[in-house]
């Protein structure tokens, strides 16, 4: 339907014209992401008509196929806009199985110009960056940091670097932009080396006129008839620093929130967390086709980048067998992923797939303009390892030696030594896993950790070149001797080693450290001494 460029359509308060891309409420203009105003404009073009789900997904997403999630999400965000549902407004109304129908009166005609609003009353605005690439497997995600930001004040993503902190946090906060009437303000933290520059450096992102005072003052003088959303981005580095000013400003300012992203938890007053996860990947041994695998984010993000350097680029079924090794061996990492794709131009995906032994030297062509530590893989990586007390370096490098997951038990008996104390290894533990460089397992009896496959490699390197890998790798081998030990005299092999399933890569790895380290005349030593404590047992 071809509009002309001031036809317009009004319900209520608000003004739609379709052609300019605008929606005004009583003159004032409102932020909405281009799929949800599209979702809007199609609904009031057929206002009192149920109008399906794949007619409203083919108009907001012509080019991508996309579940109804994504769509509900954006419909979400077209209601919130409008109010629906506050002080008996009715706008949208949910057919289920059907679609959804615009059910406010509705009339046509051309766009009045609204006065200009009192210089009391500047127009609302802000300094959201847009995205300029698009967010893939992440509509439930979005939905979810809206929904918390809409109960909670301070809302912290947390997650390993490469997740897509930043790029979720800029989706949702574009997607509530309607919401807060005097703008979202971006303040991105990465580049400061000082955290007492902190609250100069959201002054100064929120355009608040310099002053000689303290600038925390000034901006929650500011701030404290405004109506904002605040994005605080990468605040690892200055995390105290930033969460004082969090702190500060909504004490002082009762209508502003605050979304942060970091690699780990502000530890504020008010914090509610989202641990953002990893893109999806199939579990296991799988056999897909191209179709299939592109169900799974970390593969559709993987294709549209590898597509967006490679003119023509087609996954094909052949192909899918060595693009979930891929997207297995990086852990479903965004932007490990979208490192990678940018070199099947260079190596192919079966020669990429091969790479990945060497991915700290295959993963270097980040964007030209991306920040020094997103622009390589092991930059990204560095940025946290960098952060670390030198407790927590030498506790992360020595679990490396472990393959797949580990107790504390396993951890304290193995990184522990008459250096780092039992207490200190937990401690340590404990604080990987919150900075999102130890990952967790509590859906059990017994909790687990291990280390995603990018971190272990990683801290392997730097185990080898502390000079420790060998002691470590040792310390690993007798543990798990010693465990087995301790099981089988005990119990019938099927009762008892059953309870040891979990430790399967780490006894693998065990035996595979002595049969490599040790001398084969060693090993059959072992062998035979073994046999006959059990047979002394036995006996």
């Amino acid at each position: 339907m071809l509009a002309l460029a001031d036809e317009t359509y009004v319900f209520g308060s608000f003004q739609l014209v379709p052609a300019q891309r605008l929606l005004l409420n009583s003159g004032r203009s409102l932020r909405l992401g281009s799929r949800a105003l599209e979702i809007l404009i199609t609904l009031v073009e057929c206002a009192g008509e149920t109008v399906s789900k794949d007619q409203l997904i083919g108009r907001a997403w012509p080019d991508t196929v996309v579940d109804e999630g994504a769509l509900r999400v954006h419909v979400a965000a077209v209601r919130r806009a409008l109010g629906d549902g506050r002080e008996g407004n009715r706008f949208i109304l949910s057919n289920p199985g059907r679609g959804y129908s615009f059910v406010a009166p509705v009339t046509r005609g051309r766009r009045q110009e609204a006065p200009a609003p009192p210089p009391n009353q500047p127009a609302p605005t802000g300094n959201l960056p847009a995205l300029l690439t698009r967010v893939v497997g992440r509509d439930e995600v979005i939905g979810a940091i809206i929904s918390r930001c809409s109960q909670h004040r301070l809302v912290t993503i947390v997650g390993p670097g490469g997740i897509g902190k930043t790029t979720v946090a800029i989706a949702a906060a574009e997607q509530m932009s309607a919401s807060f009437a005097d703008g979202i303000w971006f303040v991105g933290l990465a580049t400061l080396v000082d955290a007492a520059l902190v609250p100069t450096a959201v002054v100064a992102a929120l355009g608040i006129p310099s002053t000689r005072g303290d600038p925390l003052t000034a901006l929650a003088a500011w701030s404290r008839d405004k109506h904002i959303l605040i994005v605080f981005d990468c605040c690892e580095h200055v995390v105290g620093a930033a969460a004082a000013v969090a702190e500060a400003v909504l004490r002082a300012a009762r209508q502003v929130s605050i979304l942060a992203t970091s690699r780990e938890p502000l530890r504020a007053e008010g914090e509610w967390l989202l641990r953002l996860p990893s893109l999806s990947v199939p579990s296991g041994p799988t056999s897909l086709s191209a179709a299939e695998a592109l169900d799974y984010s970390a593969v559709q993000l993987f294709n549209e980048r590898a597509a967006a350097v490679i003119d023509g680029f087609v996954l094909d079924d052949a192909d899918v067998p060595e693009v979930l090794e891929i997207c297995h061996g990086l852990d479903g990492m965004p932007l490990a992923l979208e490192l990678a794709a940018v070199q099947v131009d260079a190596l192919g995906i079966q020669g990429l797939a091969r790479g990945l032994t060497n991915r700290f030297g295959l993963l270097t062509r980040g964007r030209r303009t991306a920040l020094p530590r997103q622009q390589t893989l092991r930059a990204t990586i560095d940025w946290s390892y960098d952060l670390l007390p030198e407790v927590e370096k030498v506790v992360l490098r020595r679990l490396a030696v472990f393959r797949g997951d580990f107790t504390m038990e396993a951890a304290d008996g193995i990184v522990g030594d008459e250096q780092i104390f039992s207490f200190e290894v937990i401690g340590a533990v404990a604080n990987l896993a919150t900075k999102s460089l130890v990952s967790t397992d509590i859906s059990g009896d017994v909790t687990y950790h291990y280390l995603l496959d990018t971190t272990r490699a990683y801290a392997l390197e730097k185990l080898h070149e502390s000079g420790e890998a060998t002691a470590i790798g040792r310390r690993h081998a007798d543990y798990y001797r010693n465990l087995l030990e301790a099981v089988a005299p005990n119990d019938t092999a099927a009762h008892g080693f059953a309870g040891c399933a979990r430790e399967i890569d780490n006894i693998r790895a065990a035996l595979t450290w002595s049969a490599r380290v040790l001398p084969i005349d060693v090993v059959d030593a072992l062998s035979t001494a073994r046999s006959e404590q059990r047979s002394k047992a036995a006996s």
